[in-house]
């Protein structure tokens, strides 16, 4: 047992360990875990990503750029992915733990599916995503999922703790301040989807003219009851006009 002099510096991840440790509720990866909380050496996604719900479906969108620290990684990664018939997931945070969670989503839709004989509601779904991110298991990712079931389109903002809300429109990532403000000027739940592309084109491109950790073209995500189409669009005014 842990001397009581010890507790009150205690810390979870195992950086005070003594030679009474490691104890019970301590990690034995605790180095790893806290270069993952730092992103030390770790590739992210840096990101703007936007989801809208509209009558006929959800638009989600994203940048294209990976950082790592201070340099572009790469200008084409695909940060929206689908994971179920009619749903899609956009990523943000962590390139590596984001890349788990969609496996992770993929395989659980299909069990669930095989078992079942039906595909799984948005809200069971997002429910799903949420105690996945709770669980610890897939750090430092924020994404958000859309999709379509019975009950109509839905979009939901999940954070990086699990929590969980359905929105109308949402955003994520470090250009997020910069398309919210386009997203409250011209949202309106009335829009096509053509309309929300082109609404949600406009955001990304906002962030895009000023986030640094956002930029090299826009993947645009639409998902109806028919399913979930993603295209990549390097040119951004293409898609605005």
């Amino acid at each position: 047992m842990r001397p009581s002099s010890d507790l009150a510096d205690f810390d979870a991840t195992g950086a005070d360990e003594t030679v009474f440790g490691p104890e019970l509720g301590e990690f034995p990866n605790a180095d790893e875990r806290r270069a993952q909380a730092t992103g030390e050496g770790e590739m992210k996604t840096g990101t703007t990503t936007v989801g809208l719900r509209t009558e006929e479906g959800v638009v989600l969108a994203t940048d294209m750029r990976a950082s790592l620290g201070r340099m572009v990684s790469s200008k084409d990664v695909q940060k929206v992915e689908q994971i179920h018939p009619t749903g899609a997931l956009t990523i943000a945070g962590s390139v590596s733990a984001a890349q788990n969670l969609i496996q992770t989503l993929k395989a659980e839709t299909n069990l669930y599916e095989a078992r079942r004989g039906k595909d799984m509601s948005m809200q069971a779904l997002s429910t799903l995503t949420g105690n996945l991110l709770r669980s610890g298991a897939f750090f430092i990712v924020q994404p958000i999922l859309g999709g379509v079931d019975d009950e109509g389109a839905h979009v939901y903002s999940i954070d990086a703790a699990g929590g969980m809300t359905e929105e109308e429109y949402t955003v994520t990532g470090s250009g997020s301040q910069f398309a919210l403000g386009v997203l409250e000027q011209e949202y309106d739940e009335e829009l096509s989807i053509e309309e929300a592309e082109r609404v949600a084109a406009r955001a990304i491109k906002s962030a895009v003219e000023r986030d640094t950790a956002s930029g090299n073209g826009i993947n645009m995500c639409v998902v109806t009851a028919d399913g979930v189409e993603v295209t990549k669009h390097k040119d951004i005014d293409e898609l605005t006009a």
